[in-house]
Formats: structure tokens, C-alpha cells, sequence
């Protein structure tokens, strides 16, 4: 029976993170956590919000009556934003910090990180955007230098992975067979790194003062 092989995906996914003022001291503590739990931490900044800021930041939850409090909160000292990457990072992101009331948390999840660290449903101690859409917004407002582009997916993701990477990885490969090094994976690695595509290439131009 032939075995079919799955089609090659791209699963690069980012998420926000905060670390809330009144945990802002355990930062390091849940960085290690966080990383621990196979994410990458891409960017990573301190700052302080003032309310009208909190405001914008949680304008869907205008209206509501937690809001004030809220914005109070997030306000009320230094908090720290990450960006953090890794396959499906939105739903492992979550998933990692447990139930929005950290009362609730510490009964159903009591390993989550707002059972650890948070206090009740105000007070959880982190925040996780909620889907792919919010994450791109909530990235933007922290790290506004930051250029998001679209990760490929689907028919896209297949279109990037023939045009870009199947051929420099089967020319990597056809030259590991000739070549048969004593640590192929050491001597692949630095090859692709010497043959990437998409590396700058720079020309040397020669000035109007050096050519005279």
C-alpha cells in the first residue's frame, strides 16, 4: 500500500503577551515558563500605559461594567508586553494561562499561570490575545515599528514552499549526496545558510573619487 506524505505546512503563529503591573516582579519567573513551553519570545518591551491608552487597547470591552476598573488596573503601573511565536501560539498561549477568573483557575487549572499568579477575575496577572485577528491588532498598538506580514497558509503556504524552499533544499541535498561529509547535518546547515535565496546580496560600486 502506498503511504501518502502530508502536504508541508507553515505553523509559525504569533500572539500578544502581558504581564500585568501587579506581577511585573515576576517577570523573569514566567519568562522561564514561557519558554519552557516552546515558545519563542520575538519581541519584548516594558512600558507603562496611562488610562486613556487602556482604554483604546480594550475598546471591545467598552460598556461593560468591569471597564473602569479595568483600565484602572492596567494602568496602575509598568506591565511588560512579549510577543511570542511558535506552532498554534494563540490556542497554547491560552491554553497555558487557564480561565480569565483566576479564583475559577486555581479549582479546574490549577497549574495554569493565572492560578499561579493571578488573584481573582480582575486581577489574572497575564493577558493572551484571542484569535488571529486580535493578536495582529494587540501587536500593533505595543509594537508599533513592528511590520507584521501574513503568514502563508493553505494554498499559499504550498505555493511559497515550492517556489522558495523545495528547490535550494533538493540543490542542498543533491550536493550533501556528492560531497558525503563526515557530519552531513553540520555540513547541510552550512550550506543552506551560504545559499540562501534570499540572502542580500551587495555589489561593490565604485565612486566617481575612487575611480580617479
Amino acid at each position: 500500500m502506498q503511504m501518502l506524505m502530508p502536504e508541508p505546512q507553515i505553523f509559525v503563529e504569533r500572539t500578544l503577551a502581558l504581564i500585568k503591573p501587579d506581577v511585573v516582579d515576576k517577570e523573569e519567573e514566567i519568562e522561564d515558563l514561557i519558554l519552557q513551553s516552546g515558545f519563542l519570545i520575538i519581541q519584548k518591551r516594558k512600558l507603562q500605559l496611562s488610562p486613556e491608552q487602556c482604554s483604546n487597547f480594550y475598546a471591545d470591552q467598552y460598556g461593560k461594567v468591569f471597564f473602569p476598573n479595568l483600565t484602572a488596573y492596567m494602568s496602575s503601573g509598568p506591565l511588560v508586553a512579549m510577543v511570542l511565536a511558535r506552532h498554534c501560539a494563540i490556542s497554547y498561549w491560552k491554553e497555558l494561562l487557564g480561565p480569565s477568573n483566576s479564583i475559577i483557575a486555581r479549582r479546574t487549572h490549577p497549574h495554569s499561570l493565572r492560578a499561579i499568579y493571578g488573584t481573582d477575575d480582575l486581577r489574572n496577572a497575564l493577558h493572551g490575545s484571542l484569535s488571529i485577528s486580535s493578536a495582529e491588532r494587540e501587536i500593533r498598538f505595543m509594537f508599533p515599528e513592528v511590520i507584521l506580514e501574513p503568514i502563508p497558509a493553505g494554498q499559499r503556504a504550498r505555493d511559497y514552499l515550492n517556489l522558495y524552499v523545495k528547490p535550494t533544499l533538493l540543490a542542498g541535498l543533491t550536493a550533501l549526496c556528492k560531497e558525503k561529509p563526515a557530519d552531513p547535518m553540520t555540513w547541510l546547515a552550512d550550506w543552506l545558510i551560504e545559499h540562501n535565496p534570499n540572502k542580500p546580496r551587495l555589489q561593490h560600486q565604485i565612486t566617481e573619487e575612487e575611480h580617479q
